[in-house]
């Protein structure tokens, strides 16, 4: 069943090819690899080296961390979770989590200070963005700051893995994270070119740039949307 889900899931990416709504894009590095998490939120990255003492960081958690807590229970990784939405801060509040999952209820954006999110268009929707939708049913301010700010706050010099989900901020955050020159080993990021104020081009960019800054792609999801990255 999963299996025929990804092939209609590959098709209609496709479709979007060649209606010029979507790009393909391949891997070009072939290593070792895990997906954990719920298929709808899923991701891919590299297992080897990672371990107990493996710093993560998951920006974007929504009501959905089976990714985070699946990569805890079978490598002990500590994440460190982050998401400004009220009703993930809510919903998160509600669980019952490990002591390896430390949850900070501010965004990651390319500034530090207060940002602009619009909630929505279907309320039981969780995911806000900082970029402007006509179709919003509200806004709300919160915190966000910088990668670089981050780890200093935290202490951390590297990250081992870097999980992004921000609804289109992606695109500002990957040009601050590559001239801030932290060391950052795994980046997997989910693009919203399929936003309409976005467009493909932004995407191609993006991920020209991440390979022109030392990184190869080792994994593309069946939508195209979820890719990761590892630095050479």
């Amino acid at each position: 069943m999963a299996l025929n889900f990804d092939l209609f899931r590959k098709l209609l990416r496709f479709r979007k090819v060649i209606l010029k709504k979507d790009f393909y894009i391949f891997a070009d590095k072939k290593i070792n690899t895990c997906n954990l998490g719920n298929h709808d939120a899923s991701w891919t990255f590299c297992p080897d080296s990672i371990n107990n003492k493996t710093i993560a960081y998951s920006f974007g958690v929504g009501n959905d961390i089976s990714f985070d807590l699946e990569i805890i229970k079978k490598y002990g990784v500590t994440i460190h979770a982050f998401d400004p939405t009220p009703k993930a801060i809510q919903w998160l509040k509600s669980q019952q989590l490990p002591t390896q999952f430390i949850f900070h209820e501010y965004g990651l954006a390319a500034y530090d200070g207060i940002a602009k999110f619009t909630l929505p268009e279907n309320p039981e929707h969780v995911s806000a963005s900082i970029l402007q939708k006509s179709s919003s049913s509200g806004y709300f301010d919160a915190e966000v700051k910088r990668l670089k700010t981050i780890m200093q706050n935290l202490s951390h010099n590297s990250v081992d893995i870097l999980k992004i989900d921000i609804e289109g901020a992606e695109y500002e955050v990957i040009d601050d994270i590559i001239s801030s020159g932290k060391e950052i080993n795994q980046i997997l990021i989910e693009f919203h070119h399929r936003f309409q104020n976005v467009g493909i081009d932004k995407s191609k960019k993006a991920i020209q740039k991440l390979k022109n800054a030392g990184y190869s792609i080792f994994s593309v999801s069946a939508t195209g949307e979820e890719i990761s990255f590892i630095k050479n």
